[in-house]
């Protein structure tokens, strides 16, 4: 038998076990098109009718008619100000979107203070809100723009400097978005005053093919698609290396922490790596096998992957592409891998009567800061309109690099390109010095011209230094083969060439090790003679005048 049932908005009215006098007066019928719910209908929990809403939603509000939400290309969320600085805030951290939500709803609702809980709810929604679109690049201090380079000054108010073919400009708001971190300080803007590269020469005792070289580099660093070499800054004790690579860093990447110790783990490299564009590691003696690896990849482009914490399943990607600097004593003690990636610049004796103190070199710098960038960002520009036609007769290891280094040399009629060749090869043969085994790699190959045989066998013929094992020496035939690949574009700068696509003839078909000498790679290996270390340079204020426009 089919029972009609009488609904309300769908549901059918609860019955009373025990009607009262008004529940058995049926009600009126409500009229065609009417939402209006009946009395007898209970009140929906999740509709909020007669209740205010949550902390949490609150917050939810307030963040969303002030921001919008996006996710990075790494996978962090992150927050923009609609009427703000193009600045992408992290939605946790001390520095997040989640303390400034905080203030803003204590302002907003006098009174109340959202508790720990509705923050957390809150952030979890905003995060699933940047992730409803596709991922953007979000970048650290430089980045391509539209037309060009941006870099980001770091100042409260977003300003940035937009570099291209035609010319610089600083504007209120950066066209690309930007990331900020704790190790980052602002960057004054710069102005057109006097020769800013004959100020920042007079700060630094070097000369001058060694410092066109720095320029050359300098002017890399705001290219962030390229690959740039680690600046290596050598010099004994008293040559101002820790605070010329101080000066350096400044320019490009300013941090109140401009110096940093060698990291320990891979975990505090990536920390430091991800939160600055430019790194400086100060007094390396001897850089392990992980570090030299790392930096190697750093320079290229790396990509760290690890576990997020309190999950099992979800990870965090970090990926990045840097700029560094180091100081050292001894080349010897890199690894032939990154001597590769180096431009080792040698820093002189400072005399004692060109002596300054730290704090009449941090004056005498912050002066000159913003002409010297100036300065740059004219010769960016300049490199930015000659690098498409730029064509190199021979391919070097850091390729982009050296063709960043011929545009300069076609803009300022410099040879940074060829000092850099030559300095890169002096570097090749001094870290195989500092390499025991590859040094006797060297001098048998020296003593017999061609040797041929497996990597047992080569490690029979070399005989140990001193008569007994060093530290670093191959072990067995297998960690042999590995090193001299390793060693392989060392050897070949100082003329020795590694062949290991042979096999043996007999029925074990081992594979070979052919060294033989060849003519080396850069025939130019002694640097160009020295010239004065500090240039004439006009007293401040009395150089080129500011032009109107720029």
């Amino acid at each position: 038998m089919n029972t009609a049932v009488n609904t309300v908005n769908g549901h059918a009215p609860t019955t009373d076990p025990h009607p009262t006098a008004e529940s058995r007066t049926p009600a009126p019928p409500a009229p065609s098109g009417s939402r209006k719910a009946s009395r007898s209908a209970p009140a929906d929990p999740g509709s909020g009718e007669g209740k205010k809403p949550s902390a949490a939603a609150r917050l939810v509000a307030l963040a969303r008619e002030r921001y919008t939400f996006v996710t990075s290309t790494d996978g962090r969320p992150y927050a923009v100000a609609i009427d703000g600085p193009n600045i992408a805030l992290p939605l946790r951290g001390r520095a997040g979107l989640r303390q400034r939500l905080a203030r803003k709803y204590a302002d907003t609702y006098e009174g109340d203070v959202a508790s720990q809980s509705a923050l957390a709810d809150a952030m979890t929604v905003l995060e699933g809100i940047a992730e409803s679109d596709d991922p953007v690049p979000v970048d650290l201090r430089v980045g391509g723009g539209p037309n060009g380079v941006v870099v980001d000054l770091g100042t409260a108010d977003g300003r940035a400097v937009t570099v291209s073919a035609g010319g610089w400009h600083t504007v209120a708001r950066s066209p690309i978005l930007f990331r900020r971190s704790g190790a980052m300080a602002p960057m004054p803007a710069p102005v057109l005053d006097g020769d800013g590269l004959a100020k920042l020469h007079a700060l630094l005792n070097m000369d001058a093919p060694t410092f066109q070289q720095l320029v050359g580099w300098l002017v890399a660093a705001w290219i962030p698609h390229i690959p740039h070499p680690v600046l290596t800054f050598k010099g004994e004790q008293g040559t101002g290396k820790s605070k010329t690579a101080q000066m350096v860093v400044n320019l490009i990447d300013p941090s109140p922490a401009s110096k940093r110790s060698q990291p320990r783990d891979i975990k505090a490299w990536s920390a430091q790596a991800f939160n600055s564009w430019a790194l400086c590691l100060d007094n390396i003696s001897t850089i392990p096998p992980w570090l030299s690896d790392t930096l190697c990849k750093a320079v290229t482009g790396d990509g760290i992957v690890d576990r997020a914490l309190y999950t099992d399943d979800d990870v965090v990607v970090l990926s990045f592409r840097r700029v560094l600097a180091m100081t050292t004593i001894d080349a010897g003690a890199l690894a032939g891998d990154l001597a590769e990636r180096l431009l080792m610049l040698d820093l002189q004796l400072i005399e004692e009567d060109r002596r300054r103190t730290e704090e009449e070199l941090d004056a005498a710098f912050e002066a000159v800061r913003p002409a010297v960038l100036g300065a740059l960002f004219d010769l960016l520009a300049a490199v930015l309109a000659v690098l498409p036609g730029i064509r190199l007769d021979s391919m070097p290891r850091m390729a982009d690099f050296a063709r960043v280094l011929a545009a300069v040399d076609q803009v300022q009629e410099w040879h940074t390109l060829d000092s850099y060749l030559a300095t890169s090869a002096n570097v090749a043969g001094d870290a195989l010095e500092g390499d025991p085994f590859g040094t006797a790699v060297a001098n048998l190959v020296e003593e017999c011209g061609t040797w041929s045989g497996t990597a047992a066998q080569l490690l029979e013929q070399l005989p140990a230094p001193g008569g007994f094992r060093p530290q670093g020496w191959p072990k067995d035939a297998t960690r042999a083969s590995g090193r001299i690949k390793r060693l392989a574009p060392l050897l070949r700068s100082i003329g020795v060439a590694v062949d290991d696509t042979q096999r043996s003839q007999d029925r074990h078909r081992h594979r070979l090790l052919v060294l033989s000498r060849i003519n080396p790679a850069s025939p130019a290996a002694s640097a160009p003679p020295p010239e004065p270390l500090w240039p004439d340079v006009a007293p401040l204020g009395q150089g080129r005048t500011t032009p109107e426009q720029h």
